[in-house]
C-alpha cells in the first residue's frame, strides 16, 4: 500500500496538526516558561511580606515573628497584616487592593489553581484578619501602622524593628473615603472567596463590609488631606475617591446581590467617573477596574441597566491594544507596557490581569471589542497578557526574569530590608537602626531570597541595573504580586501545567 509513502505520511501528519484541538498544538508549541512554577512563587512572596506571629507552617523560614505590639500606642490589636514592600511599615490604602486583587485572581481563576487555591486563600485570610481588626470600631478604620519618614530613615529586620509604631486612623471627623471603600471591595471580595470553604467567617466580612462602606459613602474626604505628612508622598490618594465608591460599590453589588448597590451604581455611575478615560489601574486608580467587573454583571449576568460599561470597558481595552485605532499605551522597544519609571511592573501585571480577565467574560458571552472598526478578540487579549507575562518571566532585551528565584538569571539585589540583612538565625545580635545600611550598601547579593518577589522592574528602554539603592527598578510591591496571581493561574492552566 502507498501508505508508507514520505509526501503522504506528511500530508496525514500535516492533516492531523490541522484538525488538532489548537490549545494541543499551543502547548507544544508555545509554552516557553513554567507558569506554574512560576505561579507557586507569586503565592509564596506574601509569605516574605508577613507581620506579626509567624505560624509553624511558616514556608519562608529565615522571616521570624515581629511587630508583636502593634496598635498598642492606640490601646487597639493592630498585629498582623502586610508590609506593603520593602520597607516596615503597614499601609492600610495599598493592603487593601492588593486584598481586592488577590480575591478578585481566586474568584476568576481559583478553579485553575489546583493545590496552590489553600495557599493563596491563606494569603487572603492573612490580610482579611488584619482588616477586620482594623475595621472593629464602628466609623473608625485604622489605615496606617509606622511611621515612613523614620522607618525610611533606618535599614532594618523587622524582627529587630525600633521606630515608632505610629498608629494612624480615619473617623467621622477625619474622612478617608479612599481607603475606607477599597477596604470594603477588600473585605466584600474575599466574603466571596470564603462563602463556600467557610460561610462563618464570608458573612463576618461581608457584614462588616457593608458597614465600612456606608461609612465611607456617607463621610467623604481624601484620606490624603487628613494624613498628609504621614501617606504622602509614599500612598496619597493622587485620583480622588470617586473610582474607589465605584469599584467598592461594585464589589458589594457582586457580593450581596443587593438592589440597593445596583441602584447606587446606576445613580451615581457618571458623577463618580465611570467614563473617565484614564487607562491606568493601581493601587490608586480603580476606575477600569471597576469597569471590567461591572461588564461582566452586562456580559455574563445580563443585568441590563449595567450595559453602558460594557462600552467603558471596551474602550479601555483600546486603549490597550498596540496599532489600533485609540490606542494610547506606550510599549518599550523590548515590548513592555510602559507607564512610568517607578514601579513599571505593577502596572504591567494588574493590566495583564483586566485583559484575561475580560477575554473571559467577553468568551462567555460570545462578544469581541470594536476599536473604531479594528475588532479585536479575546484570543487577541490574551496573546496580548502572555507577551506581557513572558516579558517579566525573562523573554526581554536583559534576558533576566524580573521574579526573584524564577529562572536562571533574577534580581539578586532588591531593595528590601530583610532580605538584604542577614536573618536571625545567621545573625542572632541585633542590627540596630543605623548599622543595617552597612549591608544595604554592599555589592553583595541580598543573603535571604525572596522568592516570588516581582520587582519595580526595567525602565523605558528595557534598561535594568540590580542595585538595592535604586529603589523604582528592585523594590517588590505586594500589590504588584497580586493580579499577577490571577494570570499566571490562567496560564498555567491554559498550557497544561496545573
Amino acid at each position: 500500500m502507498a501508505s508508507s509513502s514520505p509526501v503522504l505520511h506528511l500530508f496525514f501528519v500535516l492533516l492531523t496538526l490541522f484538525f488538532a484541538p489548537t490549545s494541543a498544538v499551543h502547548h507544544r508549541r508555545i509554552a516557553s516558561h513554567n507558569y506554574r512554577d512560576a505561579l507557586t512563587k507569586s503565592i509564596l512572596f506574601f509569605e516574605g511580606q508577613r507581620s506579626g506571629k509567624l505560624p509553624p507552617n511558616q514556608r519562608m523560614t529565615w522571616r521570624r515573628n515581629s511587630g508583636l505590639s502593634d496598635g498598642s500606642a492606640m490601646k487597639v490589636d493592630l498585629v498582623g497584616g502586610y508590609y506593603d514592600a520593602g520597607d516596615n511599615i503597614k499601609f492600610g490604602f495599598p493592603m487593601a487592593f492588593t486584598t481586592t486583587m488577590l480575591s478578585w485572581s481566586v474568584i476568576e481563576f481559583g478553579g485553575l489553581m489546583k493545590n496552590e487555591l489553600g495557599n493563596a486563600k491563606t494569603a487572603i485570610r492573612w490580610a482579611t484578619d488584619y482588616l477586620l481588626k482594623a475595621t472593629a470600631q464602628p466609623d473608625t478604620i485604622y489605615v496606617q501602622v509606622g511611621d515612613a519618614n523614620t522607618d525610611h530613615a533606618c535599614w532594618e529586620r523587622p524582627e529587630d524593628m525600633d521606630t515608632q509604631r505610629t498608629v494612624l486612623k480615619i473617623d467621622r471627623n477625619h474622612p478617608g473615603t479612599d481607603v475606607a471603600a477599597e477596604t470594603a471591595a477588600a473585605l466584600a471580595s474575599a466574603s466571596l472567596v470564603f462563602r463556600k470553604s467557610d460561610p462563618a467567617y464570608s458573612r463576618v466580612l461581608l457584614k462588616r463590609a457593608i458597614r465600612v462602606f456606608a461609612f465611607a459613602d456617607k463621610y467623604r474626604g481624601s484620606y490624603s488631606d487628613g494624613l498628609k505628612s504621614y501617606v504622602c508622598p509614599f500612598y496619597c490618594s493622587y485620583s480622588g475617591y470617586q473610582d474607589e465608591l465605584l469599584w467598592g460599590a461594585a464589589w458589594l453589588q457582586k457580593a450581596t446581590r443587593s438592589r440597593t448597590y445596583l441602584n447606587y451604581i446606576q445613580a451615581n455611575g457618571v458623577t463618580l467617573g465611570a467614563d473617565e478615560s484614564d487607562n491606568t489601574f493601581s493601587w490608586d486608580n480603580k476606575h477600569a477596574g471597576a469597569k471590567i467587573l461591572l461588564s461582566k454583571a452586562f456580559l455574563v449576568q445580563k443585568v441590563q441597566s449595567l450595559h453602558d460599561y460594557k462600552g467603558h470597558a471596551d474602550s479601555f481595552i483600546c486603549s490597550l491594544v498596540p496599532g489600533a485605532p485609540y490606542s494610547q499605551t506606550q510599549y518599550t522597544p523590548g515590548g513592555l507596557l510602559f507607564k512610568m519609571d517607578n514601579s513599571n511592573l505593577q502596572y504591567v501585571t494588574s493590566t495583564t490581569f483586566l485583559l484575561v480577565t475580560y477575554a473571559k467574560f467577553l468568551t462567555k458571552a460570545h462578544k469581541v471589542v470594536n476599536c473604531g472598526g479594528a475588532i479585536v478578540t479575546p484570543r487577541r487579549l490574551r496573546t496580548i497578557a502572555k507577551k506581557q507575562v513572558d516579558y517579566l518571566l525573562g523573554d526581554n532585551p536583559m534576558k533576566m526574569s524580573y521574579m526573584v528565584g524564577y529562572g536562571s538569571r533574577y534580581p539578586k539585589r532588591i531593595h528590601h530590608r530583610s532580605s538584604s540583612l542577614p536573618s536571625l538565625s545567621a545573625h542572632p545580635a541585633k542590627i540596630d537602626c543605623g548599622s543595617g545600611f552597612t549591608f544595604m550598601h554592599t555589592e553583595n547579593p541580598n543573603p535571604n531570597i525572596l522568592v516570588g518577589a516581582v520587582v519595580g522592574g526595567p525602565d523605558g528602554h528595557d534598561q535594568y541595573t540590580d542595585e538595592r539603592s535604586d529603589y523604582s527598578q528592585t523594590e517588590p510591591a505586594t500589590y504588584t504580586n497580586a493580579p499577577l496571581v490571577g494570570t499566571l493561574a490562567y496560564l498555567a492552566h491554559s498550557f497544561g501545567q496545573l
